[in-house]
């Protein structure tokens, strides 16, 4: 597969709610239906469909003709990734002649990659109109702020061990015209091209995004280099793999939560009910009963796909001595003891025997006894919906950074894994013993 697309998605998805709208596009022109929450669902065998939750979730699902074994196979990513968000009241004067935005941090980011790189802001707004509000994404596709750098020579200590303060060091640079009022809300207007009244605008949810340009680079090309690899190129690669896979045993879905980066404990968050709200609406929607739906569940299957962290070429001691994983050597299924990868032994093995049919290598990782890991929305999304679940990823360097390096086959080995299991008929036959057809 080539990056491109995967490079084209990015450029496409500056936000969450840029993210659920692209994945919203591709699935309505690849024959899914829009589902409302507060509607009557009316589905049907052979149908498909797409439902969202504050325009920065998405979950899709695939009904087959026959459903020959009821239950749901899964796969889940996130669609944000760290960034830093504009504050109401954003104007702040400096010295009467600068004019800053001011912001706060979302997630936990690299905080020096955010220098001294063009930025621009992207987000959602919330216009009044006669009848009400209605919402309207922003995209200011150019370049608009910077977070310069204090120089050397005012900063002697700036390459020693450096801490930042978010409300100090990196409030990024905006306009000349520190005195102009209300200059960062009619800037959004004007980028609307005079479309809506600044008054009209009563809502922002807006961010800053890294301009930087994906790129392929390295000796022979095997390296990509893009703004929120993690945990878009999961999120991409789950919704080529739902659009490519047949199945006509089983119920596949999609599902892209917002808010993995701060935790997922909201209404939209893996955390949320929104995967056991739509679980249960299909089982309802195609006639059957609270004993079909445990059922289902308990047969059912979910693949936790974010990220994971490759070995760094200059710092190999901050991996573990045999759980190593590198670039473009294949999907990386990972696993904790405390939990915090949900995978275990069982769905390990399950997830392994999928990427061997489907020819794809396999990268175990786990993290230094001594060092503290990440976590993901695996073990988080199980606490709503428990089924057994595996958590994998792309290898990547500089997770958090404001521009990421993965692999460039990685993509591609994640789209042929996730297209299989699809594919597969994951059936479990027993409370820990599967066939796997």
């Amino acid at each position: 597969m080539n990056n491109k697309e995967l490079f084209d998605f990015i450029k496409k998805a500056p936000t969450a709610f840029h993210t659920v709208d692209v994945l919203e596009k591709n699935f309505a022109e690849n024959g899914y239906q829009k589902l409302q929450e507060m509607d009557a669902w009316k589905l049907e065998k052979g149908g498909k469909y797409y439902v969202s939750r504050n325009g920065s979730s998405c979950i899709a699902f695939a009904v087959p003709e026959k459903l020959e074994h009821y239950h749901f196979q899964v796969t889940a990513a996130h669609s944000d990734s760290p960034a830093f968000k504009v504050k109401e009241n954003a104007e702040i004067s400096v010295k009467g002649k600068y004019l800053q935005l001011n912001t706060e941090g979302y997630g936990g980011m690299l905080c020096s990659t955010w220098f001294d790189r063009p930025l621009s802001l992207a987000g959602r707004l919330l216009i009044k109109e006669k009848d009400g509000l209605s919402t309207k994404l922003f995209h200011a596709d150019r370049d608009v702020l910077m977070i310069p750098s204090v120089a050397i020579h005012m900063n002697r200590k700036a390459n020693e061990e450096m801490k930042y303060n978010k409300q100090v060091d990196l409030l990024p640079l905006f306009a000349m015209d520190g005195q102009e009022e209300n200059a960062y809300r009619k800037f959004v207007a004007e980028e609307l091209s005079g479309a809506v009244a600044v008054e009209d605008i009563v809502g922002m949810d807006v961010y800053l995004y890294n301009r930087s340009k994906p790129a392929v680079f390295g000796r022979n090309n095997e390296f990509i280099g893009a703004p929120r690899l993690d945990d878009l190129q999961c999120a991409f690669a789950g919704m080529k793999a739902m659009l490519a896979a047949k199945a006509e045993s089983h119920i596949n879905v999609y599902a892209c939560f917002d808010n993995e980066e701060v935790g997922s404990g909201t209404k939209q968050g893996a955390a949320s009910t929104f995967l056991r709200d739509v679980l249960r609406r299909i089982n309802q929607g195609l006639g059957y009963g609270k004993e079909e739906y445990y059922r289902a569940i308990a047969g059912s299957f979910m693949v936790s796909c974010d990220n994971a962290h490759a070995v760094h070429p200059n710092h190999p001691e901050k991996t573990d001595a045999t759980n190593c994983v590198y670039l473009n050597e294949g999907v990386v299924i990972k696993s904790h003891a405390g939990q915090k990868y949900t995978s275990d032994a069982v769905s390990m093995a399950v997830f392994g025997e999928i990427c061997k049919k489907a020819g794809v290598p396999v990268q175990y990782f786990a993290n230094r006894s001594d060092e503290l890991g990440g976590s993901t929305l695996g073990n988080i999304a199980m606490s709503q919906v428990s089924m057994n679940c595996v958590d994998v990823g792309c290898p990547q360097l500089a997770m958090h950074s404001a521009y990421e390096t993965a692999g460039a086959k990685d993509t591609e080995y994640m789209v042929l894994a996730l297209t299989k299991f699809y594919e597969c008929n994951v059936l479990k036959t027993e409370d820990t013993t599967y066939r796997i057809g």
